[in-house]
């Protein structure tokens, strides 16, 4: 009987442990997808964002006066 319990002992260290880890893993928060980084998501327009606004609204003015 001492036998089976000292060969049981290791595995069911191992188990505990095991456990431990999965339950750490469930209950932490999701990270930051990689995608969502800031360098993608600026609001602030670059100079290709306002030169084509600026051509937008010559054509519209145009338009109008037309």
């Amino acid at each position: 009987m001492i036998a089976v319990a000292v060969l049981l002992l290791p595995l069911l260290g191992l188990l505990l442990y095991g456990m431990d880890r999965v339950e750490d893993r469930l209950t932490v928060r999701p990270s930051e997808p990689r995608h969502a980084g800031d360098r993608r998501l600026r609001l602030i327009p670059g100079r290709e964002h306002a030169a084509h606004h600026a051509a937008r609204r010559q054509h519209e003015q145009q338009s109008r006066a037309a």
